[in-house]
């Protein structure tokens, strides 16, 4: 077990000066047991409610998170390592689906804002097996997250509202159990789930099938742990007010919003809000939980889907390239490098983050949550990162600025196996010796160390290969 000694230290390297760009932000509460559904968590832990930000001086503050900053320069992104290997890390997807371990997967990874790889594995439904492909719609539950930040920021951008609007010039009748701190919460605070609510608060009652607009109306019954801004909890119910307040800046819909101005311009053409939504697709993965000795496939439960902002968005691994694409800034046309800078910087730091699973507990030295995405100091780099996870579904989502690499795997199934897939790439891509974040034959490897050199990046630009996405629009 490495030391975490200089973790402070890292924290401010990766939340002040690490960044490339910085800041520039102008029932009762669930007791801290087994993550609910909705959220990214892979193992359950114990948050002791929050993370209280005087416990954590090397993050952000309040009060300088939305004061803009001076922008700096982007340095040139590092090559990928040697050994950086697409065609291995799909023949790792393939073998996670071979004889149903999981049932179906999708993996994209992009680099420089070309697609290396966007394809699907395994199939649909074991009850009516179609092969997942690149346009096979999967739910993405959390990862719906940055969506949500991303509208926002699109809105604030255009002087629609600030970071540091509060929530009750948008929803006067909102109430929390301490009057002022309805009054104090702002749009910064919800989407970096500062609210000062307990960990995942009413989200057992979503589960029972609750209606969220009820839900809005009970936290004023809610326990408050800390004034808003001043600790981290993790939320859906109290994150999902941002679609409020996009509703009353915008005049549209959130769901509507995100579609017009995100999914259209970035041509995620497959992608959609709902369960209609994904109902309606041309082909869709279902969800799969564990039976007997293997999977059964499932009607997705709608209840998450009534947290738009934090769990409603459908996606093909086609339109999560583009989403990649656009969030490692090579689509300036519509999500601008200082809108994405602020997006991606955090705020609060996030310790708990750091010790959840295996290669978490290994490879972080730092974590921190910004508006709608995590970062991680990743073994001395910066990942923006976030996960999903919901009855049947689990996705990942990762990218290093440094190598300008982004990375995606979407699958319908409980299982855990394939979070492996994600370190073990950035891992190549920064050249750290291999470790086995996953369980794949081991003789794949070797089979692709005997067929000569692996092959560059350039090789897979364009999406050239076959059952490839198309390539980014120039």
């Amino acid at each position: 077990m490495k030391s975490r000694h200089a973790t402070r230290r890292h924290l401010a390297r990766l939340g002040l000066i690490g960044l490339l760009l910085p800041a520039a932000l102008g029932s009762a509460a669930q007791s801290p047991t087994a993550p609910a559904e909705g959220d990214e968590f892979e193992t359950p832990v114990d948050l002791h409610g929050v993370v209280p930000l005087s416990e954590q001086p090397a993050v952000v503050s309040r009060e300088d998170a939305v004061k803009p900053q001076p922008l700096m320069p982007v340095k040139q992104p590092r090559p990928l390592a040697n050994g950086f290997d697409v065609q291995l890390f799909e023949a790792m997807a393939q073998d996670l689906v071979a004889n149903q371990r999981v049932p179906g997967l999708a993996m994209a990874i992009v680099h420089q804002g070309r697609i290396l790889s966007a394809r699907g594995y395994g199939i649909t439904d074991v009850r009516a097996a179609e092969p997942v492909d690149a346009h096979t719609v999967f739910r993405l539950a959390s990862l719906s997250k940055p969506f949500a930040g991303t509208i926002t920021g699109m809105l604030v951008s255009e002087g629609a509202l600030r970071w540091d609007s509060h929530i009750v010039d948008y929803m006067p009748s909102l109430r929390l159990s301490d009057p002022l701190a309805a009054q104090r919460l702002t749009v910064a605070d919800v989407l970096s789930h500062r609210v000062g609510l307990g960990r995942n608060t009413y989200d057992r009652d979503i589960e029972r099938n609750a209606d969220y607009h009820d839900l809005v109306q009970r936290l004023s019954s809610a326990p408050m742990t800390c004034q808003p801004g001043n600790c981290y909890a993790y939320q859906n119910v109290a994150f999902s007010l941002i679609g409020d307040v996009v509703f009353a800046t915008s005049g549209q819909f959130f769901s509507e919003a995100v579609s017009r101005r995100i999914f259209k311009p970035l041509g995620m053409n497959d992608a959609s809000y709902g369960l209609d939504g994904i109902q309606a697709s041309a082909r869709w993965a279902k969800p799969h939980v564990r039976a007997g000795g293997g999977w059964t496939s499932l009607t997705p439960k709608p209840t998450y889907y009534r947290l738009a902002p934090a769990a409603g968005v459908n996606a093909s691994i086609q339109d999560m390239a583009q989403w990649m694409i656009a969030q490692t800034g090579h689509r300036p046309d519509v999500l601008p490098a200082p809108l994405l800078a602020t997006l991606q910087s955090p705020i609060v730091g996030t310790p708990p983050e750091m010790r959840n699973s295996s290669w978490r507990r290994d490879r972080l030295d730092a974590a921190g949550y910004g508006l709608g995405w995590r970062v991680f100091d990743y073994s001395g780099h910066r990942v923006v990162f976030h996960g999903g996870a919901v009855q049947g579904y689990r996705g990942l989502m990762a990218m290093m600025p440094e190598r300008d690499l982004g990375i995606v795997v979407l699958w319908n199934s409980e299982s855990g196996l394939p979070s492996g897939l994600m370190p073990t790439i950035l891992d190549r891509a920064i050249g750290l010796p291999p470790q086995r974040w996953l369980d794949v034959d081991p003789n794949i490897e070797l089979l692709h160390a005997r067929r000569g050199q692996p092959q560059s990046p350039a090789a897979f630009e364009g999406g050239s290969l076959s059952n490839r996405a198309d390539a980014t629009p120039e």
